[in-house]
């Protein structure tokens, strides 16, 4: 009975390191290194017209700027009230939509002048926040992400994350990258490939290293936070929370 005890345990083994397996591991290497708010504890990223655009939480510190991607300046700033903590943005046409992580409140603000147009209502906490164009990719730490009506801020449907069949929890930061949402997992070195329609990780980015070569600061919070992706050049932006650099960088081939 032991022995077949064991051989049982060895061969549930087996199948989880063949069930890990199948999930491919890329890697990565830093094609450019741009200067980076050292202070911006950043919470949503995403690149258009030329430049970045950045939101950062914390009370009393949230803020949602354009930024000079050469230079890490930020040219323009619009501060949220001291009693929101800023989550997640997006674009979408020619507005920018944000949301908040324990108000339960999300707002859209003109990308132009940063002024605010209107605010909206959800359950639950506000983590990251994405757009494919048509629709709002919405996590908030579970292993679910909501599908949103850019419109009515409507909720259309779930996307249930796995990986190898078990729920991914600690979705973070979104990005929309050729079909795919590029994922943050909260306190994690990796990034998420994942399927939007399935929910299923189709791989991952180890970017294990780009902290310590970031010289992020010995903070547990100073951790990988924001995807930024330059579709017209295919160009792929990372940092981190209170980083001081922001890197370009190129994938490489999954390992075997």
């Amino acid at each position: 009975m032991r022995k077949a005890a064991a051989l049982g345990v060895a061969a549930l083994a087996l199948a989880a390191q063949c069930a890990a397996a199948a999930v491919p591991v890329q890697g990565y290497a830093i094609k450019a290194t741009y200067p980076h708010d050292p202070q911006a504890f950043t919470q949503g990223l995403f690149f258009k017209d030329g430049f970045l655009w950045e939101s950062t939480g914390q009370y009393g510190a949230s803020s949602v700027r354009k930024v000079e991607l050469a230079t890490g300046k930020v040219l323009q700033k619009r501060a949220l009230p001291e009693k929101v903590f800023g989550e997640g943005i997006a674009p979408h046409g020619d507005s920018i939509v944000g949301i908040t992580w324990m108000n339960q409140a999300g707002f859209v603000m003109d990308q132009g002048s940063l002024s605010i147009k209107g605010t909206f209502n959800y359950m639950g906490e506000g983590w990251g926040l994405t757009s494919d164009g048509e629709r709002l990719y919405m996590s908030d730490g579970t292993p679910e992400i909501r599908v949103l009506d850019p419109k009515s801020f409507g909720e259309q449907r779930r996307i249930k994350v796995t990986v190898d069949g078990q729920p991914l929890a600690k979705i973070n930061e979104l990005e929309w990258v050729e079909g795919q949402i590029y994922a943050n997992v909260w306190q994690s070195d990796r990034i998420a490939r994942i399927d939007p329609f399935s929910g299923r990780v189709l791989g991952w980015i180890d970017l294990s290293g780009l902290a310590a070569t970031a010289k992020a600061g010995k903070d547990i919070d100073n951790v990988l936070n924001g995807i930024a992706y330059d579709a017209k050049t295919r160009r792929l932006f990372v940092t981190g929370k209170r980083w001081p650099k922001l890197f370009e960088i190129e994938l490489r081939p999954a390992k075997k």
